[in-house]
């Protein structure tokens, strides 16, 4: 299209006008905070709030901005503020002095309010209670001595602490790094207040599981990542890969070694991640997410919160059996599964794939088995040094089940053959090989070795 001198001209002087304007504004008013003004659909107490945050805070509010909840007409306000009798009650800077009180930390008990079934489903999980019982409860002293006394480096000076839900109070801030920074994002954390009510000891933010002053337990925005609450966010595999990851448990690296982590890997960003819930369905996607077998509805399954509702075997224990109690349960987990897999498999399909999980989580129980049996013989005779971590034989008895066992498993489970074989089942009968040895030697000699014989970094 030709332009004609007077048309160019008019374009020529509105440019000019435009960054004449922005020139002026930015030499004038360097770094200016973003400033939000509503005036419509929110209470006083809430407009202040996102008005002050967005001075402050903007890239908090930025996102919040272009959440649903925003659009609901749910603010910050309404999450955050709590009584005054509450536990964690304090007053920020825009508070003080009047009789708002809020909480800088918001549970599963606060997003129950308006999502009372998921939060439900969610407390009955592997990611509530139990995950931070993992790394905080007293029958668990074992792992807090390991996070206190060894990786923290209590044994250099040989201190003791005593095991409690939570932290023990002998331990320093340097003690705490390694559960601070390495257990608590993911499992969560028994959060300790100070006198003002707010998170001392770096126990907060935690994980999926933390324990609240007010007795609620668990974290929705590790999965819902603030401030957004994005379900499309939370339906890719990136947000369970921010945890189950690495040595013990390579989820994500096992699914992107899968077939159907290939095609999410090479197609993922043509799908569309953001249908109503129990409406995402395939079409949506044509291959399935962590969600999307685990959690999503699909085909006559309803969407749940919890992640133990479709699985038959706990494969992440020192011997797999068919989960029970509060681990689920396992034999309607298995007919749940396999109704997520008919939507895209056929039977023979499916039959062939449990069937081989079956099959890997025998031979993996064989070879716990036969270890869990050398070391009670061990133990009759005296032969077992009092200290797992300081012992070669429970060192990688150790590693057997909480390393290369789990990957063996789990590589099985969801058709990762790298992982079920190198680092799996091939390193599984190296390890179960070195222990025989051990073993042997022990008896033969009637004594413990002096050093522990194996290395440091543990088998991957």
């Amino acid at each position: 299209m030709k332009l004609s001198p007077g048309k160019f001209g008019i374009m020529i002087l509105a440019v000019m006008f435009v960054a004449t304007a922005v020139s002026v504004s930015a030499e004038e008013y360097p770094n200016i905070p973003k400033e939000i003004k509503i005036k419509r659909g929110f209470t006083k107490e809430a407009l202040n709030c996102i008005e002050c945050h967005a001075t402050k805070m903007s890239g908090t509010v930025e996102g919040w901005k272009t959440s649903r909840m925003s659009h609901a007409g749910v603010s910050c306000y309404d999450c955050h503020v709590v009584e005054k009798s509450s536990p964690m009650a304090s007053q920020c800077e825009g508070t003080k002095g009047t009789g708002i009180y809020i909480s800088p930390m918001v549970s599963s008990k606060t997003c129950s309010r308006c999502h009372p079934q998921e939060v439900e489903q969610f407390l009955k999980s592997g990611h509530a209670e139990i995950a931070s019982g993992a790394v905080t409860s007293p029958k668990r002293a074992g792992l807090s001595k390991l996070q206190f006394y060894y990786e923290g480096g209590g044994y250099m000076t040989k201190k003791q602490f005593t095991w409690k839900l939570g932290t023990p109070a002998e331990a320093t801030d340097i003690e705490r790094a390694p559960r601070a920074s390495g257990c608590q994002p993911c499992h969560g954390s028994t959060v300790e207040l100070d006198e003002n009510n707010k998170p001392k000891h770096e126990t907060w933010p935690g994980g999926v599981g933390t324990r609240y002053p007010d007795g609620s337990i668990g974290t929705c925005t590790v999965c819902h990542e603030r401030h957004t609450f994005s379900k499309a966010d939370a339906r890719k595999p990136e947000a369970c890969g921010a945890c189950h990851l690495g040595p013990d448990h390579p989820n994500i690296e096992i699914y992107h070694e899968s077939k159907h982590g290939q095609l999410y890997i090479t197609q993922g960003d043509k799908w569309n991640f953001d249908s109503p819930p129990d409406a995402w369905e395939p079409g949506d996607y044509t291959a399935p997410t962590c969600a999307t077998c685990h959690m999503s509805g699909i085909g006559d399954l309803a969407t749940t919160h919890n992640v133990q509702e479709r699985l038959k075997w706990d494969l992440m224990h020192k011997k797999s059996v068919v989960r029970s109690g509060d681990r689920g349960e396992g034999v309607k987990g298995e007919q749940n599964m396999r109704r997520v897999c008919a939507n895209c498999h056929g039977t023979s399909h499916t039959k062939a794939q449990r069937d081989m999980l079956d099959n890997a989580v025998g031979l993996y129980n064989k070879y716990w088995a036969g270890a869990v049996k050398m070391k009670q013989e061990l133990a009759d005779k005296k032969l077992l040094g009092p200290d797992p971590w300081q012992d070669g034989y429970q060192e990688l008895m150790y590693y057997l089940w909480h390393h290369v066992g789990r990957r063996a498993r789990q590589g099985a489970a969801m058709n990762a053959p790298d992982y079920a074989h190198w680092h799996g089942f091939f390193q599984l009968f190296q390890c179960y090989q070195d222990m025989e040895n051990i073993y042997k030697m022990r008896l033969e000699s009637g004594q413990i070795e002096k050093y522990s014989p194996v290395i440091s970094s543990a088998p991957y």
